[in-house]
């Protein structure tokens, strides 16, 4: 990994950051120094700043950290895909849990980006003058199910559209630590990148904070499950329908554990936040271990639909919850309640 360090002149002050490092920065252009910013990779004067709109102070010591260049062009590979729908514009397909889309330190091949390719040899049009897939939303690496990705430019553009209008369906479904309160409701909590782990997000305790971006998430519990308290009869873990206004970075697991209904086996927001449940027995103990067992978020991307955006036809598809969350909502069904 290598780093520039520029300091600001006085004529510099008030640029945004990100039209600031590129214009000193010869080798990053804008888009590239805003997700840099984005990733956590710069600081002023020691600090990171996540904002790409962030104003120039005269003086200061920007420090972009460039992480070492990984391979131009993804490699095609043969990796078997779960296709929903595919035409000559579009591919929907479902992502098992575990896939990243994109190569990344520590995912450089056996990505969803590295199967489109093999899976699309011929019929990919160009975006952006590449022969690639157009990607125009993300599933986490350890979330599953429905994805949309474009083969054409004029689909991809017309994709990008649609989310950026939030014209779009996109329905998950989630097995949370306890249950949120009320048990159907809205969380309207803006989302930034964690000033303590980079690698995180979190709610954002100034909305209008240039680092913060609006994020709505709508939820309904379709079931819940045991107890964790004898008093109040709170439930021990839920079964939730979440559905997304808008489409931030980790919004619905952030969301869920500030809310105070964490999903369960969640590495980044919920490791420490294991199934607690009142009873005993063999569905008991059954239970407590399915939820133990569970080593990724137990978040399901089970519905998407939209509009064709070359044709304008109606599209809807859905994706079954993988084995792994079937197993864990069986379990939890046994759970006893009083």
């Amino acid at each position: 990994m290598s780093q520039i360090e520029i300091i600001a002149a006085p004529e510099d002050a008030g640029q945004r950051l990100d039209a600031f490092l590129a214009a000193k920065a010869g080798e990053i252009s804008r888009t590239r120094a805003r997700a840099l910013i984005e990733e956590g990779a710069v600081t002023v004067d020691g600090r990171p700043e996540a904002s790409p709109r962030a104003a120039i102070k005269a003086g200061s010591v920007y420090i972009v950290a460039l992480p070492d260049p990984v391979a131009a062009e993804p490699q095609a590979e043969d990796i078997p895909l779960d296709i929903l729908f595919e035409d000559a514009h579009l591919i929907i397909l479902n992502k098992a849990a575990g896939m990243a889309v994109h190569p990344a330190p520590g995912s450089e091949d056996a990505t969803l980006v590295n199967a489109l390719l093999h899976h699309c040899q011929g019929q990919l049009s160009g975006i952006g003058g590449v022969q690639r897939p157009g990607i125009v939303h993300r599933l986490d690496k350890l979330t599953s199910g429905v994805m949309v990705a474009a083969k054409t430019e004029v689909a991809h553009t017309g994709l990008a559209a649609l989310f950026e209008r939030h014209d779009i369906e996109r329905m998950y479904l989630a097995v949370t630590r306890g249950a949120p309160r009320p048990l159907v409701g809205t969380v309207d909590a803006a989302v930034a990148r964690s000033q303590t782990d980079r690698k995180k997000m979190s709610v954002h305790r100034n909305p209008d904070s240039p680092a913060a971006r609006r994020a709505v998430t709508h939820y309904k519990a379709i079931e819940t499950f045991g107890e964790r308290d004898k008093h109040t009869h709170a439930p021990a873990a839920a079964l939730l329908e979440c559905r997304l206004e808008t489409g931030r970075t980790h919004q619905i697991r952030v969301h869920m554990a500030h809310i105070g209904a964490p999903i369960l086996g969640d590495p980044v927001y919920g490791r420490q936040m294991h199934l607690t449940a009142l009873g005993a027995g063999a569905g008991h103990d059954a239970a407590i271990a399915a939820a133990k067992a569970m080593d990724r978020q137990a978040l399901h991307a089970a519905v998407l639909g939209f509009e064709h955006p070359v044709t304008g036809k109606p599209l809807r598809f859905a994706a079954p919850v993988p084995a792994d969350m079937a197993g864990l909502i069986a379990a939890l069904k046994r759970l006893p309640k009083d």
